[in-house]
């Protein structure tokens, strides 16, 4: 049995003063009817109160809730606004009054339901660690358990890996420590002081936690601990040029070989901690699986790479994994006895870099797409209502493609994750852990941070490479971005990858540059209007205004 997730009690801390109004920013109402003043009695009140109910969030079952598995959310802000995935609009399918025409177009305005969504969902986990931070602390005025301090670390690294989320999307952020925050004391930190903030938390945290491999399950499987802490450091470093950078709009960036890191009272740049954090990694024993699939298969518990994940079980927990049941054909679907939504697929771009139709086609393209032909598990043909078969044609994708000839087959649909056809909730409800961390990504971090470094990193690229059978690459920075993507598609990390290569505002596939957008300004989301009007001391992102 997965040991994870049991519904815990939790305090109505977000009707905290933060963000509440008429909108009901950050609130929560309580799971059960659990006294207060019996919540946090005894340490295994605190454990369960304190620091596993926090878990309860990062996985979900409703809109924009979760770091991956949910639509409108995290994910989609961080995959559907790039050139890696389009939604395309098919008739009477998937405008949604342009929702998804405006992330692919960069067209998202501040009033934008799924970005405030999004805002609400990663300051609400703040506000629960804030209130876990100080429930702890106060239990340790009168106790002296041993178990408190590793309770303590893993409820700050959980907060500080949300404000990494938070300063990744929106840049500039209320940097909000205490459940108990007035109005008057919200001011919005710059963005180099919130990134100081998470690497000082993580570094703290991280001796305290635990080594054991998070993807495992057992005591710790899917919480944050050792090696969840590393990655995440190493994602700091390798984007401190982006993180440090307090004006994104003016075309200057700090520079990654001049930001400093003290790692075990040792100086070294953002590109040698990269490297350093990498490193501490592989030491623990995570290596790349033999076979690319593993680490999405239906029971992918086992996986040598995953570092962290979202466990998935169909009758313990209610998280759910939207993406395939959005991508597939709605007759693809029901020949596996699921269903599907017939929506998400590749951008040109994206198979332009996976060489499709040629004959330097990479090995990673039949494991991440379904393209051509559809067959069922049986090997027999799928086919239409109109009796011919189902084939996808992967170069027909764009923004709009209502009444065109392929309106409902154009574009090649997600295959990453093994078909569980045992699936519940139309297949939402499946056994395949969602990866959010994995090791192969250790390794192209590394590898870029030597080439940014003036290093060679060709070693942990043909690493990657070798692993599915790819030719070997020199490790440059543009073949760099182009693997991340072959590597990751389909799991989130397309805006981030292209914020740090500074390629997300060009035009692409479809999508023309905004006016303006050379500035850089889309770069991060805008506050929430409905937020700033809630407070006059917090202002909006540069380039955004409050009409958009």
């Amino acid at each position: 049995m997965k040991k994870y997730r049991i519904v815990y009690w939790l305090a109505a801390v977000c009707c905290l003063p933060l963000f509440t109004a008429c909108n009901g920013f950050l609130r929560e109402d309580p799971r059960d009817g659990t006294d207060h003043a019996d919540a946090y009695r005894t340490l295994s009140d605190v454990y369960l109160n304190a620091v596993a109910s926090l878990y309860n969030y990062v996985g979900g079952y409703a809109d924009s809730q979760g770091l991956q598995g949910t639509g409108r959310g995290v994910y989609d802000l961080n995959t559907f606004t790039t050139d890696e995935a389009i939604m395309p609009t098919r008739g009477g399918d998937w405008y949604d009054g342009g929702f998804w025409q405006g992330l692919y177009l960069h067209k998202w305005g501040v009033s934008n339901d799924a970005v405030q969504a999004t805002w609400e969902y990663l300051y609400k986990v703040v506000m629960l660690s804030n209130k876990s931070v100080e429930q702890i602390q106060k239990f340790g005025e009168t106790h002296d358990d041993p178990e408190l301090p590793a309770y303590l670390a893993e409820v700050r690294a959980m907060r500080a890996m949300y404000y990494y989320y938070l300063l990744d999307l929106f840049g500039r952020v209320p940097l909000v420590l205490s459940s108990s925050a007035s109005m008057s004391d919200i001011v919005q930190s710059e963005r180099k002081t919130v990134f100081d903030f998470v690497v000082k938390e993580l570094q703290e945290a991280a001796p305290l936690l635990a080594e054991s491999r998070s993807n495992r399950p057992g005591d710790y499987y899917g919480r944050i601990t050792r090696p969840v802490a590393y990655f995440l450091l190493a994602k700091l470093a390798l984007n401190a040029e982006v993180y440090t950078d307090n004006d994104w709009t003016d075309g200057v960036r700090p520079d990654g070989g001049t930001i400093s890191f003290t790692i075990d009272g040792r100086q070294q740049n953002a590109w040698q901690a990269t490297v350093t954090y990498c490193d501490r990694i592989t030491a623990m024993g995570y290596a790349l699986e033999p076979l690319y699939e593993t680490n999405f298969a239906v029971y992918n518990e086992s996986s040598v790479e995953n570092i962290f994940t979202i466990p998935m079980n169909k009758t313990l927990y209610t998280n759910q994994m939207q993406y395939l049941f959005r991508s597939r054909h709605y007759n693809h679907a029901k020949a596996y006895g699921l269903s599907g939504e017939n929506g998400s697929s590749a951008t040109k771009d994206a198979l332009r870099v996976f060489g499709y139709d040629t004959a330097e086609v990479d090995p990673r393209f039949d494991k991440c797409y379904f393209a051509g032909v559809m067959y069922d598990l049986k090997g027999e043909l799928i086919r239409l209502d109109d009796g011919t078969v189902l084939e996808y044609h992967p170069w027909e994708v764009a923004v709009d493609i209502s009444d065109m000839p392929y309106e409902k087959t154009a574009g090649a649909r997600m295959k990453k994750y093994a078909i569980d056809t045992d699936a519940t909730k139309d297949g939402k409800l499946m056994e395949n852990d969602i990866v959010l961390f994995r090791y192969a990504d250790v390794l192209l971090m590394k590898s870029e941070a030597k080439v940014r470094n003036g290093e060679n990193g060709d070693a942990e690229l043909a690493q990657v490479r070798s692993r599915v059978g790819a030719v070997a690459r020199p490790a440059t920075l543009e073949n760099l971005l182009d693997e991340r993507l072959l590597e990751f598609a389909w799991e989130g990390w397309r805006r981030q990858d292209l914020v740090r290569f500074g390629r997300f505002t060009r035009a692409y596939s479809d999508r023309p540059q905004l006016a303006g957008e050379e500035s850089g300004y889309t770069t991060v989301f805008p506050i929430p209007g409905n937020v700033l009007k809630m407070n006059e001391r917090l202002w909006q992102n540069k380039g955004y205004l409050m009409s958009d």
